[in-house]
């Protein structure tokens, strides 16, 4: 059936509801700043009882939109996901699934876009709207009601959550769910539920409803008189801090704070979705936020008295469980382009745009500079720091080595424009403080869900959405283990990846984690069992047999300069390559200082946890609730 985006009178043609959808994804558009994207670059999906007769179909006929086969529901939302973030939220992919654990499987997919508001759009599969077949295979009966299925499980991690009871419901549901999609303060997971009857229902639809349309993305800008009242702050100031959150990225504002901080001499410290916001060399960046922080950043988060937040929402992460910031007279002033982040931690809130207001506010604050002593403390604070990361890099640990080196490796022969990918584990706080980014886009990490599985199902959405560039996705065996699958899908779209598997033999940072609290890291590690624990010989995994059996090139090292070697060789690879590099599993990158509120067993009769909830006690004693 011939279909097109162009604009036409008032005509009707009977479709199926899928076969509408489908089309009406086609003609979306995003714009901003004059350049137009197709808001849809095609649709992942998993075929079964509940779409392949609707969705399915709709797909198959219309050959202009692509489709993608994926092997896991959970991960193709991954993908969709990453795309999204790659994108600036400026294009997505939508993900189609058959009804019951088909469905269910996208929940965790959801709650990670949602989280780290990034759109995406999921059409599970449903019961049957006619309710004549019932129960149907896979439905969850209610004793108390026949308007529930397990797709009401979405709405809590859903920013829009509807169900298409008749055709004629898309128009609404669809025109919505792109206002979500498309909002910068609304956006997340949109899921549209289809009962598989409803799918495969022909109705007439509009020729309206298929014409291209055109959602823009505007550039707010704030209150004109809170402006100048954040620029009177900023003036008083004389240690003055610049949170750079994910929003600088999204609102591709990094050359308006390159400006605004090379300007005032203000320093400059970065989320883990923030992190690119200024290339590491930057003479005013600090590096890494917070819990996973570098010291000069957490010694200036510490003595500051007023904080510029530029799009973070100031997770535990960021804040140090609010021990982050203890001058007694700290002040906030908050860029958000969402209400409810601008607000936080009592500040003075500039709701909009993050350039915009960047521009304006460095209008506004004129001949502004930092103190000189303060700037001094900035470039040296900047000089002990890349000492650090250089002794870090070449520690020599080993073999095994340690983690530290690995990153050193894979930054030093990876490019300007190279991208690396994480998500869990302890790899994100080492990266986020170790790894050298020069590119906005160069570092993506999934931290705001930190979801196990994200990284090569994510890697595949980087890459889908910048072919251009090498894709790094760095990954330990733990997370490796829960969702490795999508390489064979990353084979068979032809998109590869460079993959960097650490193998610690289990779950390195919960174990650190769990001997901090006082415990002695039970099932951190994978071990067999033995005299009724998990205490025996290391339980051994040929990760490179079963890469090599997804399709990846594969192969193993156990040195630095094997790594070298390695991570050079898969630049001349064809398709997804996987190395295997055994790590130090008590090796860790320090910390420096900072904090991270886990509660600790308030009584035990184990003595280190009493003495790890002394030192927690003490500890939470230095958090603040700036009311």
């Amino acid at each position: 059936m011939k279909k097109t985006c162009e604009m036409g009178g008032a005509v009707a043609k009977r479709l199926t509801t899928a076969q509408a959808i489908v089309q009406f994804l086609e003609c979306q558009y995003a714009s901003r700043d004059g350049e137009e994207h197709r808001f849809f670059e095609g649709c992942f999906g998993i075929f079964g009882h509940g779409n392949i007769a609707g969705m399915g179909q709709a797909l198959e006929q219309t050959r202009s939109f692509p489709y993608y086969l994926a092997r896991s529901e959970q991960a193709m939302v991954h993908t969709a996901t990453a795309f999204a973030k790659m994108s600036n939220r400026l294009r997505t992919l939508a993900c189609t699934t058959s009804i019951g654990p088909g469905a269910t499987n996208m929940i965790t997919g959801a709650a990670v876009a949602t989280v780290n508001r990034l759109p995406v759009l999921l059409l599970p599969g449903d019961i049957f709207a006619s309710r004549n077949a019932v129960p149907v295979l896979q439905q969850l009966e209610s004793s108390s009601t026949q308007d529930v299925s397990v797709n009401d499980c979405f709405r809590p991690v859903a920013r829009y959550w509807d169900r298409i009871q008749r055709p004629e419901q898309i128009f609404a549901a669809m025109t919505e769910a792109m206002r979500v999609l498309t909002s910068p303060a609304d956006t997340g997971a949109v899921v549209i539920s289809l009962p598989q009857d409803v799918q495969a229902e022909a109705f007439s639809c509009p020729d309206e409803f298929l014409h291209k349309r055109v959602w823009f993305i505007p550039r707010q800008r704030c209150d004109r008189d809170l402006l100048q009242k954040a620029a009177a702050w900023i003036r008083q100031s004389t240690k003055p801090l610049i949170v750079a959150g994910g929003g600088v990225i999204f609102s591709a504002a990094t050359e308006a704070l390159s400006k605004f901080a090379s300007q005032f001499k203000i320093p400059v410290v970065e989320t883990q979705a923030g992190k690119g916001s200024l290339p590491f060399d930057h003479p005013q960046a600090l590096g890494a936020a917070g819990v996973t922080g570098t010291p000069g950043s957490i010694r200036a988060a510490e003595e500051a008295d007023l904080v510029l937040g530029i799009g973070t929402r100031y997770s535990d992460f960021t804040t140090a469980s609010r021990t982050g910031f203890q001058n007694p007279g700290v002040r906030f002033i908050n860029i958000n382009v969402a209400e409810l982040d601008a607000f936080k931690h009592s500040a003075l809130p500039l709701v909009g745009d993050a350039r915009v207001i960047l521009e304006e506010l460095q209008q506004a604050l004129s001949n502004y500079q930092a103190e000189s002593a303060y700037q001094a403390t900035t470039t040296r604070l900047r000089a002990v720091w890349e000492q650090e990361v250089d002794r870090i890099y070449h520690l020599q640990h080993g073999p095994p080595i340690s983690q530290g080196e690995v990153i050193g490796v894979v930054n030093d022969l990876s490019g300007p424009r190279d991208v690396v990918l994480c998500a869990a584990g302890s790899l994100p706080g080492d990266l986020h403080k170790l790894w050298r980014t020069r590119d906005p886009k160069g570092y993506h990490l999934e931290y705001g869900f930190s979801c196990m599985g994200y990284e090569i199902a994510g890697g595949l959405g980087v890459k889908m959405a910048a072919p251009d560039r090498e894709v790094y996705v760095m990954v330990g065996d733990a997370s490796y283990l829960m969702l490795a699958q999508e390489i064979t899908t990353s084979v068979q779209e032809g998109y590869k990846l460079n993959i960097i598997l650490i193998d610690n033999h289990g779950f390195s940072s919960i174990g650190a984690l769990s001997r901090s609290c006082g415990n002695e890291g039970m099932g951190t590690e994978y071990r067999y069992r033995k005299e009724g624990s998990l205490s025996g010989p290391v339980v051994s995994v040929d990760f490179v047999a079963n890469a090599i059996s997804l399709g990846a090139h594969a192969c193993k090292v156990s040195t630095r300069e094997q790594l070298r070697e390695a991570v050079q060789a898969m630049h001349h690879h064809d398709r997804t390559s996987v190395v295997v590099v055994e790590t130090d599993y008590g090796q860790h990158v320090p910390g420096y200082g900072s904090w991270w509120d886990v509660p600790i067993a308030e009584v035990s009769e184990v003595k280190s946890v009493q003495s790890a909830y002394e030192k927690y006690a003490q500890a939470k004693q230095k958090e603040r609730h700036f009311l």
